[in-house]
């Protein structure tokens, strides 16, 4: 198979919707999972086995594996455990940087209505404090993928923000096996996960979300998996937070002529292993560049182990080797393409970052492959797929923090406000807001409700 380069500008309408309108299959997924939730969240646990029965193959007896955790530390190779901890630390450090800070301060100088400022009363403004503050929620469910590959990884950066956030409970869901995959439950335990539950699909989304007599329910549900995954994530919305609905790994890379290209098909060939729906991208102004990309593409599919599947993303209809007239028609592309990962490996790499909204996590530079940020430079790797990171950003820190407002006024401040406020509230219609500030200077009685 030699993959053929076709020229942006010369791209049919269908194949520009295939790029750019990337289908993760959720929609197709919906009735399936809509009807496992239902039953998890009637049956609990009894659901939960027999769909572990049905779709995994594996009669689950405790679906709590927590304990196996542990041993599982113990038992791995010493270098696995001590590439997991490395990573675990960088992604631990890079979050700690994310922790925003309570603050409140004073606010003396605000505008003062007319009618406040010629009334006589008070000639200087009062004083408002205001401020924001930051706590983590109670309890989230992180999904681990399985099926094909095991995703330790995935475990490590659900886990370790929200942990990094403070959250009290966090419970990690991952498809059973004959045993669970002893990678990812030491990934679990070093962490830091609370709970881990031998469930995966569209019912270990189910499980996490609203509880079952072993599993209990959580706030928020994060992590990427599978159409049915998503599929449920979107069923469960609205009853719990989730992170966003992500669908197959995607990488874009903007290449010019100064690029590797075995760099850039390395990046592509391996972005392609992941899954058959994968969506790989190399665009480059550079016809010479292009076609050496796509040479070495095919060259270093053969004799990967997972060579089928990567065969069949690179078929993709939003797959494929580029070419741009120009570095900025690639970047056009590239902004309306919004990656997942997107590599810019060109001369001036920095110039072209700066060009650059809409990408979920973007990796600079020929020292730099997106397989260094899924495992362990130190961002995260859960991120929008799909265009949507022209809304929206990767898990961080944040996803697991509430915020709130807080403020405190003197006389003076409301006084200052009073008519900006009494004003407003009676063009809304809302009196009685009115009277909750009258009230406060007039000395009447009566009801002061607030919003």
């Amino acid at each position: 198979m030699q993959l053929d380069v076709r020229e942006v500008a010369e791209l049919a309408p269908a194949e520009r919707a295939a790029f750019f309108e990337r289908d993760a299959g959720v929609a197709e997924a919906r009735s399936d999972a809509r009807d496992i939730v239902s039953r998890v969240r009637e049956e609990g646990d009894v659901a939960v086995r027999n769909f572990c029965r049905e779709f995994d193959g594996v009669e689950v007896g405790n679906l709590d594996v927590t304990d196996d955790a542990e041993r599982a530390f113990e038992e791995i190779d010493d270098d696995v455990r001590e590439a997991i901890e490395a990573a675990a630390e960088n992604i631990r450090e890079f979050h700690e940087r994310q922790m925003p800070e309570d603050w409140r301060e004073s606010f003396g100088e605000g505008r003062v209505s007319e009618a406040n400022a010629t009334s006589g009363e008070r000639r200087s403004p009062g004083r408002r404090e205001l401020g924001r503050r930051f706590r983590p929620l109670d309890r989230v469910g992180v999904y681990a993928p399985g099926g094909t590959a095991a995703y330790p990884s995935s475990v490590l950066m659900g886990v370790v923000p929200a942990k990094v956030a403070g959250v009290e409970h966090v419970a990690v869901a991952t498809p059973p096996g004959d045993p669970v995959n002893p990678i990812t439950l030491a990934a679990a335990h070093i962490a830091g996960a609370d709970r881990i539950y031998s469930v995966g699909g569209a019912q270990g989304i189910a499980a996490l979300a609203y509880g079952t007599e072993t599993v209990k329910a959580v706030q928020k549900v994060v992590g990427p998996g599978n159409k049915w995954v998503t599929a449920a994530k979107a069923e469960v919305r609205g009853d719990v937070d989730i992170d966003f609905l992500a669908g197959p790994s995607e990488v874009l890379v903007l290449a010019d002529d100064t690029c590797e290209p075995e760099y850039v098909a390395a990046d592509v060939v391996a972005q392609a292993e992941h899954d058959e729906n994968a969506s790989v991208v190399a665009v480059t102004d550079d016809a010479e560049t292009a076609e050496a990309i796509a040479e070495a593409v095919e060259r270093r599919v053969d004799g990967r182990e997972r060579a089928e599947t990567i065969r069949g993303a690179l078929e993709n209809d939003a797959s494929g080797v580029l070419l741009a007239r120009s570095m900025s028609e690639a970047v056009l592309f590239a902004e309306e393409y919004a990656a997942e990962h997107l590599s810019i490996q060109a001369d001036d790499d920095e110039a072209l970052l700066d060009r650059i909204s809409n990408a979920g996590s973007v990796f600079l530079g020929p020292h730099t492959p997106v397989a260094a940020g899924d495992y362990a430079s130190g961002t995260n790797h859960v991120l929008p797929t799909s265009g949507g990171a022209k809304r929206y950003g990767g898990l961080s820190v944040e996803t697991f923090l509430r915020s709130t407002t807080v403020q405190r006024l003197d006389e003076g401040a409301l006084s200052d406000l009073s008519s900006t406020v009494e004003t407003l509230a009676e063009a809304e219609g809302l009196e009685a807001h009115a009277e909750s500030v009258r009230a406060r200077f007039e000395g009447e009685d009566g009801d002061a409700g607030g919003k």
